[in-house]
């Protein structure tokens, strides 16, 4: 008989943002599509880690210059039993390195060498041509004003912005691809240390969010730049109007997959971010059950889990495809 089991890794803190050990399976409540299921795994266990670490490159110069003095910490947040890629993206994705071992060598030097310099926001121009300064022209100069209508060689043209190029859909696309590969008893994880910001990706959030729901890939984050000041991780989790840009997409990521995020300023900051979401990933709660519905309706499925606990908060991913490998 073939059944669908169903793991769902879970993060329970306090109403001061701790982590809340100690619990037992009877303090947790498991729902699928408005549905309780009985727990057959539960499990207090660290697991090891696979994780791919999304750098975005296309923060200010200042931002990223800090982003670079912090990772000299990455490898002391991960054990001798983890593993870890690099990826980084400006307008495309670029894999530094597949999985290999935390404590190697190599990804040090790795992560050196995926540093940048970041970019410097660029100067907005009017009506597409930033040499335009007048509607008429003779000889490729601007006539006497007295010759124009109104009295004037002047026109208020459009302020354009460029376009900025953040494709950080692509890259945790490219980031899911590769943890698709691990052995299922490792927790995938994508760290992603970005503004969130997203334009011009050739892939969707929705099908990008699809792909992780389906393989078990939980998405994690440090938030800097603008983004990371008081606040502004929750103004920014709109879009910007006739832009297309989003301001923070990256909240998106770690709700749907049961994720979470640190919106840090500063090196010290930056570096206390990565302990602590290695820490939270690797020590949480896990929860296991049979679903209910049938192993051939592959529709999204919802997660809820809940906690016998006053003030504390749950997190885990809202839900997911099933897949072959789920069968059993």
């Amino acid at each position: 008989m073939q059944v669908n089991f169903v793991q769902v890794p879970v993060t329970v803190k306090d109403s001061k943002g701790n982590l809340v050990s100690g619990l037992t399976w009877r303090d947790f409540t498991v729902y699928e599509n408005a549905t309780r299921e009985p727990l057959r795994v539960f499990s207090v266990d660290p697991e090891p880690l696979s994780i791919a670490f999304v750098i975005d490159q296309t923060l200010p110069s200042n931002v990223m210059e800090q982003v670079n003095r912090s990772m000299g910490s990455i490898q002391g947040a991960l054990t001798p039993y983890d593993e870890a890629a690099v990826f980084t993206y400006t307008n495309g994705a670029k894999e530094w390195t597949g999985f290999t071992g935390a404590q190697s060598s190599r990804l040090p030097a790795v992560l050196s060498l995926a540093q940048s310099t970041g970019t410097d926001p660029s100067v907005p121009v009017t009506g597409g041509n930033p040499f335009a300064a007048c509607p008429i022209s003779i000889n490729g100069n601007c006539p006497d004003p007295t010759l124009q209508p109104g009295g004037s060689t002047q026109s208020i043209g459009q302020l354009d912005m460029p376009k900025e190029i953040h494709t950080l859909n692509d890259a945790i696309l490219a980031a899911a691809k590769e943890l698709s590969t691990r052995p299922k008893e490792r927790r995938r994880i994508i760290f992603v240390i970005s503004d969130g910001k997203e334009y011009g990706s050739k892939a969707s959030w929705k099908e990008v969010v699809r792909y992780l729901q389906t393989n078990k890939i939980a998405v994690y984050g440090t938030l800097v730049g603008d983004t990371a000041r008081w606040g502004g991780e929750w103004v920014d989790r709109i879009h910007i109007p006739f832009t297309g840009v989003y301001d923070n997409i990256l909240y998106k990521y770690t709700v749907a997959t049961g994720g979470d995020y640190y919106a840090e300023g500063g090196v010290n900051g930056i570096e206390r971010s990565y302990a602590k979401i290695a820490t939270e990933a690797r020590d949480q709660y896990t929860l296991g059950y049979l679903s209910h519905e049938s192993i051939y309706d592959d529709k999204f499925r919802t997660i809820e889990v809940r906690v016998d606990r006053p003030n504390v908060s749950v997190i885990n991913k809202s839900g997911y495809y099933p897949s072959a490998q789920d069968y059993k």
